[in-house]
């Protein structure tokens, strides 16, 4: 397995985005609290109704116990009359009372009945109240324990970070970039640069579009207290020693690319061989312009000693006769020399004025916005054939004061960046992708265009293509993401487009391309002229830095640089909705289609992962949100953590199975995500072609200790927490 197919650990993670996504869905509205039903009880109505009904049934018995009442009484009325007598008197009134008696029993009979129903009734309905009183207790119960889970993910849904980190994927060595303006390259740029300061890891970025997209970084890394090493070509080319310190053969194949770099490329070998010849003649680490004055020796006559030629000045008679008698035998040796002269000759400076050569963790090299497309196609040439060569090269370190091993840091992750690699001849860039695969390298290739040598490459595993907004040729990379999509098996799809991309875009512009002091409103930086050796925070600016806290990283982003602080401005954009509320219109759908793909804002990327197509912000200023996290969409699955209540989670077939790299493994499930910090040990400063070797000093990601149930959210008993910084 190579350096390059090693999965990383969180500090060895290249960033080039943040993705929108909502993880935890929205747990609705509040369960509602079970109201009581009304008190029921014998109503008036129905013991009137009963009380009547009785009253009419007992009617007939009311009338005859009234009509034997008054003929009893008019039984002694009549004896003291005189008109009955005495004895009939009597026994009409006993037989009254034998009448009457019955009567009387039935009435008090009638009446207890009633009441005993009334009774029953009151039961019944008491009965019935203590039911519903109970099945009332077990509501109110249930829906407190549904309302402590929805707090609980409405808590959930609220807190969780909504733009999530993009990452290259395990086991991918090149990311492909095509399509794009300047505005989207300095955000990925930045972006890359903070994956390399956060963690102290290695960056060089190669700018072959003359329009400063480094700027940013520039002021970033200068804000972290990192002094990045750059050199403008053709300028500072006596600056640098870039390709002066190898081997002849390595020398020689990057000079014979630069030659070919014209467009001549039918004596590509027979150049190298020629260079080589000379090196071998004059010495490995001869100058290029003593070189030169070697192909100017083949070309002067044998007799012509050119007194007033400084550049065979350079060289001795001997120098010249040995350099004649190992060439005599090829066959044009003249004419090619010739052409070789001419075009080797803006490199014969190249390392005459160079610094010390201390180590330095960031070094950007690029072209002259006056040189022209030619220019800036040559001096690319030679910077990326020159990396190309150290990247292959395996030095051994030197060993410092005592004989000990110098210092170094074995699991730092070396970055190449270049912007504008379809200036390039495409066998520099097959050189540079096998380099950086074999050396464990990872390496960015940005194209202007859609250019063969990166459309070829989309359905490769170990690359991972990334399309920006196109400006021509939008029908071709339509249709090879089509084609790359097919092959995944993915349909036509309907990706989300975030308005804070789109505002941003907008308000950023051309700005962070702009020379210092151009942007309205801006004053020309004293720091081009009088650079200070120190931050506004009083920290020594150094060539490199061991690591830089995310914390920190966050607020140098935030002050820096124009992302940051355009950002900072539109943050309510992108203000939390509330669980209770509707989310509002602040993301729309975009396709794949080539009107699509033109209309994309400036730094909007779609990036062909292996589980499909994901729309990521490539603006390093998201990281400032309070919304934005370090973690990817994949950390934040694994975490365990459920979605709204009665939902099984918030994981979807995304995550599993098996991708388009062949590879069915997952992300281990590890606990809630935590960003290590990066190792802490100081890097000793070491040379350019340091060697990365393997190591176990990465910190893994500790879990947390009581998983989560993956089915549920638990409830959050007590106060409320204080709100989480997604962002560590």
């Amino acid at each position: 397995m190579t350096a390059a197919s090693r999965p990383r650990s969180g500090p060895g993670r290249t960033y080039i985005g943040w993705r929108h996504k909502v993880v935890l869905p929205p747990p609705g509205p509040a369960p509602r609290r079970p109201a009581p039903a009304d008190a029921e009880t014998l109503s008036e109505e129905w013991i009137a109704g009963q009380l009547d009904s009785e009253k009419r049934t007992n009617r007939p018995l009311h009338f005859a116990l009234v009509g034997l009442v008054l003929f009893a009484l008019l039984c002694p009325l009549l004896w003291t009359l005189r008109i009955l007598p005495g004895s009939l008197a009597l026994g009409g009134v006993f037989a009254c009372t034998a009448i009457a008696a019955p009567v009387v029993f039935a009435l008090v009979q009638s009446r207890q009945v009633m009441a005993a129903r009334l009774a029953r009734a009151e039961e019944r309905l008491a009965e019935e109240r203590a039911e519903r009183e109970r099945a009332l207790h077990e509501q109110q119960q249930e829906h407190a324990r549904r309302y402590t889970e929805w707090q609980s993910a409405a808590r959930a849904y609220e807190a969780q970070p909504r733009w999530y980190g993009m990452t290259v994927p395990p086991g991918t060595s090149a990311v492909l970039v095509v399509g794009g303006s300047d505005a989207g390259w300095s955000a990925l740029l930045t972006t890359i640069g903070v994956s390399r300061l956060r963690e102290g890891g290695d960056l060089t970025v190669v700018d072959l579009t003359g329009h400063a997209v480094a700027r940013e970084l520039v002021r970033l890394a200068r804000r972290c207290a990192v002094e990045p090493r750059q050199w403008v070509l053709p300028a500072d080319l006596p600056r640098m020693t870039l390709g002066t310190n190898l081997d002849a053969g390595q020398r020689a194949r990057i000079l014979s690319a630069v030659a070919a770099a014209t467009g001549q490329l039918e004596g590509v070998d027979a150049d190298e061989t020629l260079l080589l010849r000379l090196l071998e003649v004059l010495g490995p680490d001869v100058g290029i312009a003593r070189l030169i004055g070697g192909l100017r020796a083949l070309v002067t006559p044998e007799g012509d000693a050119a007194e007033d030629d400084p550049a065979l000045a350079l060289l001795t008679e001997e120098e010249r006769a040995r350099v004649r008698k190992r060439c005599a035998d090829d066959p044009g040796v003249r004419e090619r020399a010739w052409a070789l002269e001419n075009r080797l000759s803006p490199f014969e400076a190249v390392g005459t004025r160079a610094d010390d050569g201390a180590y330095a963790q960031v070094k950007i090299i690029s072209t002259d916005r006056a040189s022209g497309e030619t220019a800036a196609r040559v001096y690319g040439t030679y910077a990326v054939a020159a990396l190309s060569e150290l990247l292959e090269t395996r030095a051994p370190e030197p060993a410092s004061a005592g004989g000990r091993p110098p210092r170094a840091r074995p699991d730092r992750t070396r970055s190449v960046v270049v912007c504008g690699a379809e200036t390039l001849p495409a066998e520099e860039v097959d050189q540079v992708l096998t380099a950086a695969a074999d050396g464990g390298v990872e390496v960015v290739l940005m194209f202007r265009t859609a250019a063969p040598a990166a459309l070829q490459r989309f359905s490769e595993p170990d690359c991972l293509p990334v399309v920006m907004g196109q400006r021509g040729g939008a029908e071709e990379v339509a249709r090879v993401v089509a084609e790359a999509l097919r092959a995944d098996g993915e349909g036509p799809q309907r990706l989300e487009l975030h308005r804070l991309t789109e505002v941003i875009g907008e308000a950023v512009g051309g700005t962070v391309s702009e020379p210092d002091g151009a942007g309205a409103g801006q004053d020309v930086d004293d720091e081009l002229f009088f650079p200070s050796p120190h931050t506004e925070s009083g920290a020594l600016i150094r060539n490199a830095a061991a690591a830089i806290a995310p914390l920190d990283l966050v607020r140098h982003v935030r002050s820096a640089t124009a992302w940051g602080r355009a950002t900072a401005q539109a943050a309510e954009i992108d203000t939390p909705v509330r669980a209770d509320a509707e989310e509002g219109a602040s993301v729309r759908t975009t396709g794949l289609d080539a009107e699509s793909l033109r209309g994309l804002p400036s730094t909007a990327a779609l990036v062909l992962t292996p589980h499909g197509p994901v729309l990521t912000d490539t603006n390093p200023g998201i990281l400032t949100l309070s919304t934005a996290t370090l973690a990817t969409v994949e950390d934040s699955r694994n975490t365990g953590a459920g979605g709204d209540v009665g939902h099984s989670g918030a994981t979807d077939g995304t995550t599993g199975g098996t991708d388009r790299r062949g590879s069915s493994e997952r992300a281990p499930e590890t606990g809630r995500p935590r960003i290590v910090p990066p190792d802490s040990t100081v890097r000793a400063d070491t040379p350019e072609v340091s060697e990365k070797t393997d190591g176990s000093g990465v910190p893994e990601t500790v879990g947390a200790a009581d998983r989560l149930d993956p089915e549920q959210v638990p409830p959050n008993l007590g106060p409320p927490p204080e709100r989480l910084d997604w962002r560590v």
